[in-house]
């Protein structure tokens, strides 16, 4: 794949997140890349996330979503300063809220497709919002706000 993997470029003490940490060997490692004005990521849930027999479990579906949206917002911050994905100094953002809506079981089995957009952007805030499918069928919505934070945030 030609696509950069947001995630990818992040620095490295940034990328042991479970949901999308390259650096987290037992996370879900999730990439998250640009496809027009949306962001998209597939990803095959293992069978060890499952909630009930073949269905996956909501905390890692509100795990997925949270993590797509964040790094859609960070990436869309590099794109309104006209720079580089993954250029220093570095853009943090952190989820300051996260709401989801279950609509189907999601198979563990079957590759999952995340589409994210940008909803809105303020000062220091932007609104994501996410649609997870399976087998071309909506399964789940969710919108999370994330918050530019300081650069020292995530060293605490």
């Amino acid at each position: 794949m030609s696509q950069k993997f947001f995630q990818d470029l992040w620095p490295e003490e940034l990328s042991y997140c479970f949901g999308c940490g390259r650096n987290n060997k037992d996370g879900l490692q999730i990439k998250s890349y640009w496809e027009g004005d949306e962001s998209l990521c597939i990803w095959t849930p293992k069978e060890y996330l499952k909630a009930g027999k073949d269905i996956l479990c909501g905390g890692i579906v509100a795990t997925i979503i949270d993590c797509h949206c964040l790094n859609t917002a960070i990436a869309v911050a590099y794109k309104r300063e006209t720079r580089e994905l993954g250029t220093e100094p570095f853009i943090p953002y952190a989820t300051g809220s996260l709401r989801m809506e279950l609509k189907k079981p999601i198979p563990i089995q079957k590759p999952i497709i995340l589409k994210a957009k940008v909803d809105q952007i303020q000062d220091k805030k932007i609104i994501v919002s996410c649609l997870l499918f399976s087998d071309n069928i909506l399964c789940a919505k969710g919108e999370i706000i994330a918050l530019r934070v300081s650069k020292d945030f995530w060293k605490q």
